[in-house]
This record gives C-alpha cells, sequence and structure tokens, in this order.
C-alpha cells in the first residue's frame, strides 16, 4: 500500500526565539522511512496538550488568521482537539490492521484524553468554545463581546463522532441560531466579527468586520456545517443549507446578481456580511471549498458511499425529492443508478437491484467489466444522531 512506501525525509533549521514562522527550501535528507512511519512522527508532533489538556493552537491551527491566540506557546484550540481525535480514532484502525496494536492502543488512548479534555474545558454551556489565548481567556465563548461562537467547534463536535450526544444537537442548534442568515443565504464563520478586543487574534482582526473569516460566510468552514448537519440526520435543513451555499442561487435575479458582484457559476471563498456589501461574494475560482461543495454534495447529501470495490447509497435529501439518477463509470464499466427515496423511512435497509437482480444487503459490487449495468437502489431510512 502507500503507506509502505519509502521516502526520505526533509530537514529545516529550527525557529529562532523571536521568528514565529519561515519561509525557506527545505533539504532533503539521507534518511528515509515508510509513509506510514512519515504518518506516526507527525501525529506524534502534533499531539501536544496545554493548561486545560487541549492541543495547543501555536501560531494558527485551520484558522490561520489566528495566529496570535497561542503565540506565546500556552494558547489551546478545542477545534484542534476534534479534528486530533478523528485523526487519531481514523489513524489506529490503519495501525491495527497492520498488526501494530501498540500505536492504536496508543492513538485511541491520546483521542480518549482530548475527549475528555474539550468535555470539560471546551463546553461553554449553549456551544462549544473555539479557542483559549496564552493567559487562559476564552475564545468563542458567551464571556467574550466579539467571536461569541465559532462555527467549526459546533461542526466538528459531530463530524468527529466524539461530542457528546446531547451537546451536539445543542452546538449545532447554536450555531443555526447565531451563524445562520436565511434571509441573505450566507453561513457566518464567526459572530461578531473582531474589531476592538484587547486580545490579539492575529491577522484576522485586520480584515474589516464581514470580511473573509472576520465574521463573513468562509464557504469552507461554512460546508463543514452542512456536513454535519447531514450526518445527524437531519435531511430538509441539510438541503437547505447547501442550497444557501450555491453559487447559482445567488444571482436568480437581477437585483442578487448585483448585489452578489461576482461569477454565480464557481464558488466563492468567501461572502461578506460587511456593512454596505451584504451578501456580497469575495474570492473566487482560488479555493478549496469548491472540491468540499463537491464532497458535501456527492456524499452527505446524495449519500453516495464507495468502499474499495463496492458502493452504497445513504441519501440525505428532501421529502419532496421521490427519487434521483447517477451516471457512474468504474473504468470501462458504465453503472446507470436510479435512487428511490420515496418510502424511505419505513424501510429498514437499502434494498438493491442489479441488472434485474435483487442483492443480498446495500452494497453495490464494482466490476471493471466495460459493459453498462443498470441499478435501482430503494433507499433505507437513514440513521441520524
Amino acid at each position: 500500500s502507500v503507506l509502505d512506501e519509502y521516502v526520505p525525509f526533509l530537514l529545516m533549521r529550527a525557529l529562532e526565539p523571536d521568528e514565529h514562522e519561515v519561509y525557506d527550501l527545505p533539504q532533503v535528507t539521507d534518511e528515509h522511512g515508510s509513509v506510514y512511519e512519515h504518518c506516526l512522527r507527525a501525529l506524534r508532533k502534533a499531539c501536544t496538550t496545554g493548561e486545560h489538556g487541549l492541543p495547543l493552537i501555536g501560531t494558527g491551527d485551520w484558522n490561520d488568521g489566528m495566529n496570535r491566540v497561542g503565540v506565546e506557546g500556552r494558547g489551546e484550540s478545542v477545534w484542534l482537539a476534534w479534528f486530533l481525535i478523528a485523526t487519531l480514532r481514523a489513524f489506529a484502525v490503519h495501525s491495527e490492521n497492520r498488526g501494530d496494536a501498540e500505536v492504536a492502543a496508543d492513538f485511541r488512548a491520546r483521542a480518549d484524553a482530548y475527549v475528555a479534555a474539550v468535555e470539560t474545558h471546551g463546553w461553554d454551556g449553549e456551544w462549544y468554545r473555539r479557542a483559549y489565548f496564552d493567559d487562559g481567556t476564552p475564545l468563542g465563548s458567551s464571556e467574550n463581546l466579539e467571536c461569541r461562537i465559532d462555527s467549526i467547534a459546533q461542526s466538528w463536535s459531530v463530524i468527529s463522532g466524539a461530542g457528546a450526544p446531547d451537546r451536539q444537537a445543542r452546538a449545532m442548534q447554536s450555531l443555526r441560531e447565531h451563524l445562520v442568515d436565511a434571509d441573505t443565504g450566507v453561513i457566518m464563520l464567526l459572530t461578531p466579527p473582531f474589531d476592538r478586543t484587547e486580545h490579539d487574534p492575529g491577522y484576522i482582526k485586520g480584515y474589516l468586520p464581514g470580511v473573509r473569516e472576520n465574521g463573513a460566510q468562509y464557504t469552507h468552514a461554512a460546508l463543514w456545517a452542512v456536513l454535519a448537519t447531514a450526518l445527524r440526520g437531519e435531511t430538509e435543513h441539510a438541503f437547505e443549507l447547501f442550497r444557501m451555499l450555491n453559487p447559482l442561487n445567488h444571482a436568480l435575479t437581477r437585483d442578487a446578481a448585483d448585489r452578489y458582484v461576482v461569477e454565480p457559476y464557481v464558488v466563492a471563498a468567501d461572502v461578506y456580511t460587511a456593512r454596505g456589501q451584504l451578501g456580497r461574494g469575495g474570492w473566487t475560482w482560488y479555493t478549496g471549498a469548491a472540491s468540499w461543495m463537491y464532497r458535501v454534495g456527492l456524499e452527505a447529501i446524495l449519500g453516495f458511499t464507495r468502499r474499495g470495490a463496492s458502493l452504497r447509497f445513504e441519501p440525505c435529501v428532501p421529502e419532496a425529492w421521490p427519487a434521483f439518477s447517477v451516471d457512474y463509470r468504474y473504468g470501462a464499466a458504465h453503472y446507470a443508478i436510479t435512487v428511490e427515496t420515496a418510502g424511505a423511512a419505513g424501510r429498514a435497509e437499502s434494498e438493491v437491484t442489479l441488472d434485474g437482480r435483487v442483492l443480498d444487503g446495500a452494497e453495490i459490487p464494482l466490476v471493471d467489466d466495460g459493459a453498462r449495468h443498470e441499478v435501482v437502489v430503494r433507499a433505507g431510512r437513514r440513521a441520524g444522531v
């Protein structure tokens, strides 16, 4: 497998005490290791802990604009805890499959410790906090005047599968109440935006309030909110949020197109909530949010899930959709798939017919035989949280 490929390690000088980052060309060393060993080193390096048992945020996590939250080396990230929990548990499966039981047990124990830390120190009462500054002040808390709530600390409590079920539900409800503007069709990253706070979160504050990460819709994170909603089995709401993010729906009238300004046929990285610019699209074309929109639409909404040479559907589509179709090519083979969703609530399991033959189970076997195959999936009830 790719984990067994041997590749060299890279070498860079350590940062000086007064440096927070450096742009340089790394050296390729003579030391080699498997990709598996590279992964182990990276994960172990990432597993830091601060005063609250949460991973250190350093000079930024996913949100690199929060580059001063932990600049002194003590700030912690609640979101990064969720992310590491998901990553450690997923990689533990690979380790176990390789017979590396000791690593698997270690990674699961680290993940469990982060879960305990988040539930003890990350819960704010109505939602999960985002982080802690170096001095221990919480960020993304009801105590804050700015950035009282942050989207990704809520959505990843669901995506990681690690949040307490009752808190997941409350956190996602808070996300909807505070961060979703249905009238404008935006899902904000955080609110209120940074402006006059005494605690300097980093260069995110350099953006005007309501622009880019500073309180606008940051579409990458907004799609995680859709994914989390779908994972909870909230079909109607998940699709409504997905529709809000579809750029085409921001240009259905001339007035809407004039407000949105940018191209409605590509994904915008951000949509402004700034005064006088509400609903205006920001950076287009150059955004990883485009691939996330494709993945969330295909996997979370339509429920398309491929594992190896098998395919299954667990759709999260509105009740008004009686069916949908997917044309899928597997090598030279063509699978014409119809997914019937009407009556799904009454079926415990999906029922699959392949070329007129009823299959046992919900998996569609994929064969690269160059032929055309007709598939009918009568979707079963989707399990929510």
